[in-house]
């Protein structure tokens, strides 16, 4: 816009982006002065901000969350999840930002002094509400990214010790089974010891004889025959042992092998179950614990900051000549539509200062409504008074006629 006194200074594409992004009038600012663009400006850049914040918190909290589950130190990144995750973080990051641009356009411009307030402020509580939830919820995802290596270290630590726990708990639950077993398996064992110790005796009294260290004659005589008898009495005794325990040998390790494949199994859920300790809210409690109260509550500051400062910054505006000129199109465009505001005309019941609004077209349009109805009304009377009269005079003229159709 050219003026003698003012040039305006073209804006360019990336700022009314931006002043896009405030949600303020860029037919306005356009006609403003330097200061008012760079300002809008500025908070259009807070929004956007907040908005890219969102998005990266959003996709990496739900890549935490839906990530395959392993041990924490386990590098690499999951394709799928990691797509699945960027489009939640875009979509994400728009709603924060929409949010953000509503929060800040709807906002207002206070009472147009630096000084914030009473009143202000309480006007002011839903949205800086929502912008606390906001950066809140954008602040933990971050929190958590800035503190990965040594929560990684810390939670590979947790869960190496809650699958130790797991693992003793599951062995105990089995020990008692195992020992059912074993002790079937020692006392065949025992008592098959037994057949074999008897067996070795007769051999060893069998050889004995043969080298003449039994006391007898050496040689295979009647004695060695009837201890070689003995002993293969008692070897068909240990195979008649052997094929009588055969089935119940093979039914005790059968179970033994089986019970220990369960207890594998149980022993790789128990690592799944460690492995599942790596998520969201536990990242969040290490984080905290890592970080520490302060520094946590001032990453959280941080964001909280950057979160309400349009908020505030809106508050503390002076009235600037794009105000007056928002101000000045508002009351054309009212005008333009014949709608008329007097401002403190009246009190409400309780006291209240209130303002009269007429709409002047749309009076004029009652108005006509009311004078069209006004006008039929009249009309409507005249031709019932009309009909009357003819009526009358018909009457007048043929009275038997009328009497006998009474």
């Amino acid at each position: 816009m050219k003026r003698e006194y003012y040039e305006s200074p073209k804006p360019g594409r990336v700022m009314r982006l931006l002043w896009k992004a405030a949600g303020s009038d860029g037919y306005i600012l356009k006609r403003s002065t330097y200061s008012d663009q760079v300002k809008y400006a500025c908070l259009g850049g807070i929004v956007v901000a907040t908005g890219f914040m969102a998005a990266v918190a959003g996709g990496y909290a739900i890549y935490t969350i839906f990530e395959p589950k392993g041990s924490a130190l386990d590098g690499g990144t999951h394709t799928q999840t990691a797509i699945m995750a960027s489009v939640f973080g875009v979509i994400w990051g728009l709603i924060i930002f929409n949010i953000d641009r509503f929060i800040v356009a709807a906002t207002g411009k206070g009472d147009g002094t630096e000084a914030i307030t009473w009143g202000e402020f309480v006007n002011s509580v839903p949205r800086i509400i929502m912008g606390l939830v906001i950066a809140i919820t954008i602040s933990k995802p971050m929190e958590i990214r800035m503190f990965k290596s040594e929560i990684d270290a810390e939670l590979h630590q947790a869960q190496l010790e809650k699958r130790k726990i797991y693992e003793e708990k599951t062995k105990v639950n089995y020990e008692g089974r195992f020992e059912l077993i074993e002790k079937d398996l020692q006392k065949i064992e025992e008592e098959r010891g037994n057949v074999v110790e008897r067996v070795k005796l007769a051999e060893k009294e069998y050889t004995d004889q043969l080298q003449g260290r039994a006391g007898a004659g050496a040689g295979d005589g009647p004695l060695s025959r009837a201890l070689k008898q003995q002993m293969d009495k008692v070897e068909n005794d240990l195979d008649g042992y052997d094929l009588a325990h055969r089935g119940e040998l093979e039914r005790l390790n059968g179970e033994k092998i089986q019970l220990t494949e369960e207890l594998d199994k149980e022993l790789a859920k128990n690592e799944e179950v460690a492995n599942g300790l790596d998520g969201l809210l536990e990242r969040i409690k290490l984080a905290h614990k890592i970080a520490g109260t302060w520094i946590t509550f001032f990453i959280t500051l941080l964001f909280v900051v950057i979160e309400l400062t349009p908020i505030f910054f809106k508050m503390m505006l002076i009235k600037s000549p794009y105000d007056f000129m928002g101000d000045n199109i508002q009351e054309l465009l009212k005008a333009e539509d014949g709608i008329q505001i007097k401002y403190d005309y009246y009190k409400d019941k309780e006291g209240q200062e209130r303002d009269l609004i007429i709409s002047h077209k749309a009076q004029r349009k009652i108005d006509e409504k009311i004078a069209l109805m006004k006008a039929q009304t009249e009309l409507s009377d005249y031709i019932i008074e009309r009909w009357k009269e003819k009526e009358k005079k018909n009457i007048d003229e043929n009275i038997e006629h009328y009497i006998s159709e009474a």
